[in-house]
């Protein structure tokens, strides 16, 4: 309900609902996430964010949700392609987008194939695309979300706890990945390199800070030429945002030209 009323109010979303058990995203840092990936394209252009629906954003995991091309498209009027493997967030989303007339248009839904992949399958190689954005699965496997829950219950009350509830929502695919979020990144990384023609700039979040020298390391060896790491913080929860892209100064500077130009 916290959810709908601020859509609601700050973005102009008469309809909102995701399937039950399903992941309900916290809207101020969705909000967080788009402002700076925003602010990183205006980086590229004298400080001027680029607007409208000429940039183009690749949502890795778009989930039931939807939540994030909402925020873009609202602020930035940006287009987006969403992608998933669950036909039911896919589903879930387009239903969404059907019901709100603001969205309709600026959002492509893509259903992912093959788990393994994540660019292939969902991006042909003659499009181009400004943006991607990503929160990846955080957990190993669903044991390991629930022992996360248990370890912050035991941390906040001095009752021991050994019934795991979870805390949050969310559908196994939605929260685990075999190997969790540092294989995750380390595969998108990796898989990025295949289309570092297509795509300006790559970004993710990155939750656990341990993860960050092998996600440096994983972007040094796929020979990246700019990587930018920016803090992100709401309430007791710190994470940061990983960008990288594949351009020259050179390629950059053409890119601008001729995509962003009005």
């Amino acid at each position: 309900m916290l959810n709908k009323a601020l859509l609601k109010h700050y973005y102009d979303i008469a309809y909102w609902d995701i399937p039950e058990n399903y992941l309900c995203p916290p809207i101020p840092g969705r909000a967080d996430y788009i402002h700076t990936v925003a602010d990183l394209l205006g980086s590229q252009a004298f400080g001027k964010i680029p607007t409208g629906p000429k940039v183009k954003c690749l949502d890795i995991g778009v989930g039931a949700n939807g939540v994030y091309p909402i925020i873009g498209i609202k602020e930035y009027g940006w287009s987006f392609i969403g992608t998933d493997i669950d036909p039911v967030s896919i589903a879930s989303c387009q239903n969404i987008i059907e019901k709100n007339p603001t969205l309709k248009g600026l959002i492509e839904l893509r259903i992912q194939p093959n788990p393994s992949d994540i660019f292939q399958g969902v991006v042909s190689s003659d499009e181009y695309i400004d943006l991607t954005i990503c929160n990846p699965p955080f957990h190993s496997s669903l044991a390991d979300a629930q022992a996360g829950t248990l370890r912050k219950l035991n941390n906040l009350t001095a009752k021991k706890n050994t019934n795991p509830i979870l805390n949050f929502g969310g559908h196994p695919n939605e929260l685990s990945y075999e190997g969790g979020e540092k294989v995750f990144i380390a595969n998108m990384i990796l898989q990025s390199k295949l289309f570092s023609s297509n795509v300006f700039w790559f970004s993710t979040l990155v939750s656990k800070q341990s993860n960050l020298k092998m996600v440096y390391a994983e972007l040094n060896y796929a020979e990246t030429t700019d990587v930018k790491t920016f803090p992100m913080g709401q309430g007791n929860k710190s994470s940061r945002i990983v960008a990288w892209t594949f351009q020259s100064p050179k390629q950059k500077k053409m890119w601008v030209d001729t995509r962003w130009k009005e």
